[in-house]
This record gives C-alpha cells, structure tokens and sequence, in this order.
C-alpha cells in the first residue's frame, strides 16, 4: 500500500513522542527564527576571475581572493567606505575596467520585478561620490554600456544616456507617458508572463540601443483602491485580460551618437518576449509570437557592416504553445546560439546557426531547466537539470558538440550553480526537502574549494530543540495515473491511529510543489501542523513540470479539469489508508493553488471537509492575456473551456467549511476574482467564510501581515478540520 516503506523506517527511527520546543506561527512568521543564511549566496565576482568582492555590514565593500584560505574568503582590500552612516544601497555594479561603481540607493518596488530608485556613482580614482542624474529622478534599469563611457538609464518611460566623462546626459525618447507609452522597459503583462523589464540592451560596440516601445493606449484600464486616508485613493494602470487588447510594441535602433532612432519591421507578431545581442559581433536575435503564443520565430538583424539586415532564421511552431525562457547563449564563431526547446517531447539544449540548421545537443528522457554558463575556451555548456528525478535538480557540463556530460553535482536535492567571471569557478547552493543549504565554492570540475555558508546554527536548532518529522516523496496512483508526492507525517505517529490530512497545492503550468529542496518558512509551518496532529501531504498533477512535454501540455484548453480530477483522486486513495480519517482532509492553495482548492470543495463536494483558497482565480476571464490565453486561447475560440471548470460556475456543489482570502490591491490575481466568488456564493445560498487584506498586494506581506494572515489559517484549520 501507499508510503508502507515510510512507515517501516519511522518505526526503525523510532520517532521520540517526548515533549520538545514547540513551533508557533510567531516565530515562523514574525521572528523568522527559522530563516536561513544566504551572505555568500551571490557575491560579484571580478574581471580577473580570481577575485570577488561582497558588500558588508557596514556597507562598505570588500576585495576577496577566491582561494583565500580558512572557512570563508581571505579580506585582501577595502575597495568602498560609506561617506557617512546615512549612505545605504541595495545592489552596486562595477564599470568594464572596475574604476567605478554604480550604486542603486532608494529602492521602491513597483510590481513582481519592476522597482524606482535613484543611482549614485563613485569613481574610485577621486573617491567622489554623486548622483547619478539628479534632474531626472528616480531612474530604474541603469545599465553600463559595454566599453564601460556610459550608463543608460529609465526616467518618466524614457530612455536616458549619461556620458561618464563630461557628465552630459542625453535624452533618448522623448514621448514617454504613463498608462499610453514606454520605452525600454515593459508593461504590467509583459513584466508578469514574460519575466522581464529591461527593454533595451547595448550592442556589444556600445555605438547602438536596442528598445522596444509600448503603445498601450488602446489597453483597457483596471482600477484599485487604497484605504489610507479619508478618501481612499485609487490606483489606474493597463492590464490586458484574456481576449482584450494588448498593447502594440515595436523595435526601435537608436545610433548613440547621433542620436538617431529607427524602427525596425518585423512582420506579423502580436508580442516581443525576447531580445540579446551577441557579445562579439553587432547581430541581434529578436524573438516573436503569434498571439496563441504557438509560433516562435527567431530574427537577426545584422549591424556589422551598418547597414541592416534582418531576416527570420528558424521559426518552431506547436499545436499548444511554445514556452519562453532566458536559454539563450551566443557561441563564439558569431554564427549560431544555444536555445531550449521541447521539440523531442522534453526540454533539451539545441545549437541553432544563424543560416537555419538545428541541431539537438542534450538527449534523454528528462527536462533541461537552465542554462549556468558558456565556457568558450572548453567549448562547455553548463546548465541544470532533473534528470536525476522531476523532484531534483543537478549541475552538468557537456562539450558543446553534445560529448562528454558529466554531472558536476553528487549530492542528491536541489542543487544550483552561479558561475563567476571566467567561468573557472561557480557557487554551490546545495538543500534538500530536510537540510537548509550549504553554499560552497567549487572550481568548474566541481571539486569543492571551501564551505562558505553551512547554516549550522539553524541545523542544530532544528536537531536539538525540535521534534521534526522527515518529509518523505514517494508516487501516488490517482485514477490510474501516477503522481509524484510528499508527505510529512505527525511527530508522534501511530500507525494504529486515524489522522486528519491537510493538503497543500499549487497545481499550474510552470511551477511544482513536489521538490527536493528546503522550503524554509512553509517547511515549518507544515511541521506546526504535523506538531498538531495533521498529515500534511502534497501532489503535483497532470500540468506540472519536468516530467515532460506530454504530461505538461495535457490540461491544454481546459485548465482545472484534469487537474482536479488528479486531486479528487489523490484524496480517494489516500482516504483507503488505515491510518487517515477519510472524513478530516482539508485543502489549501495560493494563487492557482487557491483556484484548485475552491474547485475541490465545490467540484468535490463531499471529498474535501474544509478548503482555503488565497488569492485565487475564480474565472480564467478575469486573469490576463498572455498567461491565459497561452493554455486557453481566447474566450471568443474556448468559452466552454473557460467556463466548465471556473470555481464560480460550481458553487451550488459547495460542501464543507470554505475560507476565501484576498489582498484588497492584488495587481496580479484581481480583487474581483473573490468579489465575484462571493456573489456567485450567496447567489447559491451557500455560506462561506471571508478575509480581505486592505492594501496588500498577491504576496499578501508587511509589517504583521504574514504573521496575522498565517495565524487566521492555522486556527482556521484547528476548528475545522
């Protein structure tokens, strides 16, 4: 039966039922007592390759040898002082030849990745320290051209240029407006479905800008509100949803000198998801789509000779959808690049030359996740993948003719690699499903230089003071299918006994719940409830990743229905267990997890006691165009799809207790999402329980919040389940 072997070692272990420490959400939640360590998860390594620099305390950044000796790096200089206690910055950036810094000071996040800051140079040879721009504040996206002269710069949705040595800025565009056009960096759906916000790049002369310009006038405008003060405030930005318009964005070239900006033609397409200029020649690849996101089409357009040439030189096309990912790695020859595509029915490395040939570098029945690093001297691609299983994640090299891989990462988990400056050595950060990580410094054979950060002071904390349960993975046949899942069992388990289950889910394209590696906060408050008494358990449906193409694009044009068939069908078999009372399992999900369990306490009426759903979709109608409509279409082509399977259709079904939860300026999944839920709820005369966060986006966070949201739900679950 399912999870016997589990059970076979927590009674070897023989699990202590003692009194110990006991979690609370507050400590979770509020203290972060349980947070690891990532100082040296990212340090800025230098142009020689031997050397790194990292930011300390104090603010002040310090020169380290790689190989220095002892536990962590050996301090050679001090290469910045603060001018005083009052000059803070998040991130800094040396120039080519590392005679300035770039400091981004004032950071103010906008959305999921979009931010406004002002920036401050420093020149290390006068030790002056000055405002970047002080007429044009704040900035975002400020960015070295590649010799190093100039820093580029976005202001008020125009692109600017400042000049290092004669301080003179120039204005780039000119008919930037807020909610009509931007340049240079992206709009709300773009930034959200396509992961990106730097909407320009520097040719590799520094003579040319690349950009893209958005016309969203014709978007439609959403609206939020903010309670904080007498009249509440609102809130307008564009936000396209499924099958509304988008905004028209074009290509634009402008000559740095001469100030001279050219659009440049790409044919028909409805979106730009991606743009990278080679390093060592003027060629430009830029992709585009159709708007069923089911045809990508790679263009160059050639600068060599200054004169352009642009030409479609591979397009790949799918009956679904063609996925878009930063996989993309210029060779050295300037004559072909390395992509990822899951032409062969999972994710692998292809060579792609610039005159149209493709050819497969990585084979196997598993999923590339990411490109680490070129080594052009090697001729070797690093990169991470899962071929050890679709709950794990290794590092390999491979020669760039497809020869030679090797797996540069032994321990089995979660394993990621930054490599630095020539590629001769890359940071480790090593975690399982039970072990926080350990970040090490290995060189690029994989051989281990020293330990940089081991967490050992919160490994003895959860050793000693806790009573802790393993969480444990195994498969689950759910109607036939079989599912991977983990589990985390009470910490006084007795398998004579019956235990309620609570569910944690997520369940959408793009993204697994079921992983090998430390999922700190969650980690805990998942063995707070195992503390109480609950199973805690998890599944990765049909839809999900690294488990290839197939079982990937299944849910294709009917999001939620095979998904929650896998979850109905998990809950059943798990229910046939001894050991679990088929009465008390409860679900909670976030986002596309919140629309999952609101359809299993609707959808599965009798199966689910209790559900939580935070943020969630109600209605794929609701939710934006390129994310949607990627696995959807449009409402116009697939309102069944839409509709069989949005919660809101289904609330006459509703059986068990259900607690809706929503951040009241949520740009992402709307506030609308839950008001529309509710109405559909007492439309059916169905009672349900409801908390809305004023003023708190999708990750519902700030100050108390996480601590009060978390605290609701584990009480919630106490009553309840």
């Amino acid at each position: 039966m399912l999870y016997r072997l589990s059970f076979i070692l927590f009674l070897a272990l023989g699990l202590n039922a003692c009194a110990q420490r006991e979690i609370t959400v507050e400590n979770i939640w509020k203290n972060y007592a349980y947070y690891p360590s990532y100082r040296f998860e990212s340090i800025n390594a230098m142009q020689d390759g031997l050397s790194c620099s990292a930011q300390k305390e104090d603010y002040s950044i310090v020169k380290y040898a790689i190989e220095g000796n002892g536990d962590g790096p050996a301090s050679e200089e001090t290469i910045f002082t603060p001018p005083n206690e009052n000059f803070t910055y998040n991130r800094y950036e040396f120039n080519s030849d590392e005679s300035k810094i770039l400091f981004l000071t004032d950071y103010s996040s906008i959305y999921r990745y979009s931010y406004s800051a002002n920036y401050h140079l420093y020149d290390r040879a006068t030790k002056k320290l000055e405002p970047l721009d002080e007429q044009h504040q704040p900035q975002t996206l400020a960015e070295y051209s590649p010799d190093g002269k100039f820093v580029s710069y976005i202001h008020e949705n125009n692109i600017y240029v400042k000049e290092l040595t004669s301080g003179i800025v120039s204005q780039l565009t000119d008919d930037g407006e807020r909610n009509k056009i931007i340049n240079g960096t992206t709009d709300w759906v773009y930034e959200e479905e396509f992961a990106y916000t730097r909407a320009y790049d520097w040719s590799p002369d520094s003579k040319y800008i690349s950009f893209l310009k958005f016309n969203e006038s014709n978007v439609k405008q959403f609206q939020m509100m903010f309670y904080e003060d007498l009249y509440p405030e609102s809130y307008d930005f564009k936000y396209p949803k499924a099958g509304e318009d988008n905004s028209v964005v074009t290509l634009h070239i402008v000559k740095i000198n001469e100030k001279v900006t050219e659009q440049l033609f790409l044919g028909q397409y409805e979106y730009i998801p991606r743009m990278e200029w080679s390093p060592t020649s003027n060629k430009l690849i830029v992709q585009s789509m159709n708007r069923h996101q089911s045809s990508l089409k790679y263009h160059l357009v050639d600068f060599t000779n200054e004169e352009v040439e642009l030409s479609v030189i591979f397009e790949e096309k799918s009956a679904t959808y063609v996925d878009v990912d930063d996989n993309l790695v210029f060779l050295a020859d300037g004559k072909s690049l390395l992509r990822t595509s899951e032409l062969d029915g999972n994710k692998h490395i292809y060579k792609l030359s610039f005159d149209g040939t493709h050819e497969q570098i990585t084979k196997g029945k598993w999923d590339v996740i990411s490109f680490l690093g070129l080594d052009p001297e090697k001729k070797t691609i690093y990169f991470s993948s899962c071929e050890p299983h679709a709950t794990q994640q290794s590092v390999y090299g491979i020669q760039t003719n497809g020869k030679k891989k090797r797996e540069l990462t032994k321990e089995k988990g979660s394993n990621d690699a930054e490599f630095l400056n020539g590629m001769k050595y890359f940071i480790h950060t090593y975690s399982n499903a039970n072990t926080p990580p350990v970040t090490s410094l290995r060189n690029a054979d994989g051989d281990l230089i020293r330990v940089l950060e081991d967490n050992k002071r919160l490994k003895r904390l959860l050793s000693s003071d806790y009573n802790l349960s393993p969480k444990t993975f195994s498969t689950i046949d759910a109607g036939g299918v079989s599912l991977n899942t983990w589990m985390i069992l009470p910490h006084d388990f007795d398998s004579t006994k019956s235990y309620p289950v609570y569910f944690n889910v997520y369940g959408g394209p793009g993204h697994n719940e079921v992983l090998d590696s430390w999922d700190a906060s969650d980690y805990m408050y998942h063995q707070l409830l195992a503390q109480e008494g609950y199973i805690v358990f998890c599944v990765d449906p049909r839809g999900t990743m690294y488990r290839g193409t197939e079982f990937k694009k299944s849910t294709y044009l009917e999001l939620g229905k095979l998904e929650t068939e896998d979850l109905l069908n998990s809950a059943l078999k798990l229910g046939e267990e001894p050991w679990v009372d088929e009465n008390r399992i409860g679900i909670m999900g976030w986002s596309y997890g919140g629309f999952m369990s609101s359809l299993a306490i609707t959808k599965g009426a009798g199966i689910f006691k209790m559900a939580i759903a935070v943020a969630p979709v109600t209605s794929w109608r609701y939710y934006d165009n390129i994310y949607t409509e990627r696995f959807m279409r449009t409402p116009q082509e697939n309102s069944q799809g839409y509709d069989d399977n949005s919660p809101i259709n289904h609330v006459s079904k509703l059986k068990g207790k259900y607690l809706l939860i929503h951040g009241a300026a949520d740009d992402n999944v709307h506030y609308q999402n839950s008001m529309e839920m509710v109405n559909a709820l007492v439309a059916a005369d169905k009672q349900f329980d409801l908390f809305i966060y004023p003023n708190k986006n999708h990750s519902i966070y700030g100050g108390n919040t996480r601590n009060h949201l978390f605290q609701m739900m584990f009480d919630y679950i106490l009553e309840n389940l």
